[in-house]
């Protein structure tokens, strides 16, 4: 709904339309790495389908209002992305793991931790999007890292930067949850004359800072209280 009257307001002042969708829009995908031209394998009655199948709906009404009432539409499908100031709780995986190894707890991986996501750090997504709104192109492109990891090595990752000591707790893994996300960039790099520069050992470092800052005034606030 926020993105249908988002498009009505395009519409009467003439604006151009960002629209944020995401890599989720190809599901758990039967294509490695994925192009723009997938167009996904998603249940749309399973307990993620509301933000699948609502992102793909967005996609619709974007490309509906740019074909049907000349409205400027940008369509970008973000792959996992992360950096500073973040929640610290917001349940993603590089923060959970980011913040369970400062507090000293152990870093939860769902299933046997061989599903893989690409991590792009902040800086290059904003890069992307700026490209995409100053560019011609309606889109979508897939704006992510091709560096891909399982969640066992991005643990291993986190653990090299914060504490070597952390454990790691198995637990059930959750449902339809993707086993394969890796974005194929070649045409954000062709129309879009971008791609990332911040590899993950050089962001997540960043991103620990701010985190140990935050979790730190945090404790001080609780033992003052």
């Amino acid at each position: 709904m926020g993105t249908l009257n988002m498009l009505g307001l395009a519409k009467r002042i003439g604006a151009r339309f960002l629209l944020t969708s995401t890599s989720e829009v190809y599901g758990d995908p039967l294509e490695h790495p994925q192009k723009e031209t997938y167009w996904g394998n998603v249940n749309p009655i399973g307990e993620r389908s509301c933000y699948d199948e609502g992102k793909r709906t967005a996609e619709t009404l974007a490309m509906d209002y740019h074909r049907g009432a000349d409205v400027e539409v940008r369509i970008a499908r973000i792959f996992n992305t992360y950096g500073p100031r973040m929640c610290l709780d917001d349940g993603r995986v590089v923060s959970n793991f980011v913040a369970q190894a400062i507090r000293k707890q152990p870093l939860t991986v769902y299933g046997d931790g061989k599903q893989t996501r690409s991590f792009q750090y902040v800086s290059d997504l904003v890069n992307g999007l700026v490209a995409l709104m100053d560019g011609e192109h309606v889109g979508p492109f897939n704006l992510g890292n091709p560096g891909e990891f399982t969640m066992l090595e991005l643990a291993e990752v986190v653990k090299e930067t914060i504490d070597s000591s952390a454990t790691i707790e198995f637990r059930p893994n959750t449902a339809d949850d993707p086993h394969k996300r890796k974005p194929d960039i070649s045409k954000a790099k062709e129309l879009l004359n971008w791609e990332p520069k911040v590899s993950l050992r050089e962001g997540l470092p960043l991103m620990v800072s701010d985190f140990q800052n935050r979790i730190l005034n945090e404790d001080e606030g609780n033992a003052i209280n």
